[in-house]
């Protein structure tokens, strides 16, 4: 392989461009990544009988490297197209039959090239799909309603997939926003096992019942696995109502939770968001078994003059003496200090008072002034850690689609860019090593 190498510095961190003239992608060092590549040319979905185009495209919400292979990546949809109808609490689905998925990727220059697509099926080796849960089985309260404004009946297999873990031994775990779920899939995305709060799951195995208590659509974001193998640590994206969404007005306290893969025992430790007005965690990746990152961001546009974003941050946090604040009796609300949920606790004051501690967090890259000319995405969702000091950052494209406030879709142009937004990875070299 020969490569023309440029190292350009913007706000501490230096970001590598390679020209790459010739290439064995089996043998793409990890130091040959360009700033950024992109999925070009996605498929068309389905088209709303307003014309606009729904792209497939949507992968981004998740992001994995493949373990042999550095010039492979797999990225993973959401639950499909979507939008706020105009009815409180609908959603409408622009393609009620959307399989989750998870699409193999191969960087070519500065291009990713669709090889492979996995769709997800329960264990019967039936398709999944995206459909909101069914009451006392992951419920966010939504009615899914279609292009026609007709509903549709939520479904026990719906999951709306948001962490990925690619697996030693080639299978795939994800997480969710509805239940939240941790479904195992095995390598061509038949379910092994499903987990949940609530025991509907394949397995016998559960997650602790107050995570139940998610903010709709705000579940577990974000999913990664320890080093070892032995522990999946998962993030949930927004503090829980718990007991209420009035009772944790202005909390700043999230969930991180590990599960032991081989035992199913579990743990919970406090992370802080920096501001209650954020949208919350999008996603968690190792760096040791102790130690990971946390990608912390608002919901708005770089590059946007009407309302521009001004925080999307990615943190290395620490578990290491940190509380475990998890509830040996497993109730509905978790452990409770003095009668109040940890999420009423909003805050590092009140934690202190309580005597618990938070993980320790540090910064370590800011997309909004680090990545020049600009960061144009509103959804940076995907991150792996590549060798000691590269990062590598998906955003999550929404199929090229937002609802436009009259129960269909719009196309979703970037403000800085006037473009569709598509799904990218950029590529990060920190000047400094993170393990």
């Amino acid at each position: 392989m020969r490569t023309s190498t440029f190292l350009r510095a913007f706000g501490g961190a230096l970001f590598l461009s390679v020209v790459i003239t010739s290439c064995d992608d089996h043998k793409l060092s990890p130091n040959t990544y360009p700033l950024y590549a992109e999925a070009s040319n996605p498929q068309v979905l389905s088209t709303a009988p307003n014309g606009t185009v729904l792209y497939n495209g949507g992968f981004g919400s998740a992001l994995v490297r493949d373990l042999k292979d550095p010039s492979v990546f797999y990225l993973m949809t959401d639950r499909g197209p979507n939008a706020a109808g105009v009815a409180a609490n609908s959603i409408i689905f622009g393609k009620t039959d959307f399989t989750p998925q998870i699409g193999k990727f191969r960087l070519v220059g500065n291009q990713l090239v669709l090889e492979q697509t996995i769709l997800f099926k329960n264990a019967a080796g039936q398709l999944l799909n995206g459909l909101p849960n069914p009451s006392g089985q992951g419920s966010t309260g939504e009615t899914a309603i279609d292009l026609n404004g007709n509903p549709i009946a939520p479904s026990a297999d719906g999951i709306d997939s948001e962490g990925l873990v690619l697996a030693a031994d080639g299978t795939f775990w994800v997480s969710d926003e509805y239940g939240p779920h941790i479904v195992h899939f095995d390598a061509s995305g038949k379910t092994i096992e499903r987990i949940n709060p609530f025991g509907t799951g394949t397995g016998g195995r559960t997650l602790p019942k107050v995570l139940a208590r998610r903010r709709p659509n705000r579940g577990m974001e974000g999913l990664t696995i320890t080093p070892d193998g032995k522990t999946l640590v998962g993030l949930m994206q927004s503090p829980l109502y718990n007991p209420s969404s009035s009772a944790v007005s202005g909390s700043v306290v999230l969930r991180v939770v590990t599960f032991e893969i081989a035992t199913g025992a579990t743990k919970q430790y406090v992370y802080l968001m920096e501001n209650a007005s954020l949208t919350g965690c999008s996603e968690i990746a190792a760096i040791t078994n102790t130690t990971f990152l946390a990608l912390e961001r608002d919901g708005d546009y770089g590059g946007n003059t009407a309302k521009p974003a001004t925080f999307k941050r990615i943190y290395k946090f620490d578990l290491a003496g940190a509380t475990d604040i998890s509830d040996p009796a497993n109730g509905d609300g978790g452990k409770l200090y003095s009668g109040s949920t940890v999420e009423q606790l909003k805050n590092m004051t009140g934690l202190t008072n309580a005597g618990i501690v938070p993980v320790k967090k540090t910064l370590v890259f800011d997309l909004l002034t680090d990545i020049s000319p600009i960061y144009p995405h509103d959804k940076p969702e995907g991150l792996v850690l590549i060798g000691s000091n590269t990062l590598a950052i998906s955003n999550d494209d929404d199929f090229g689609v937002l609802d436009n406030g009259q129960n269909s879709f719009t196309t979703k142009l970037l403000p800085a860019t006037n473009k569709v937004d598509a799904n990218r990875i950029y590529f990060v070299t920190l000047p400094t090593a993170l393990r």
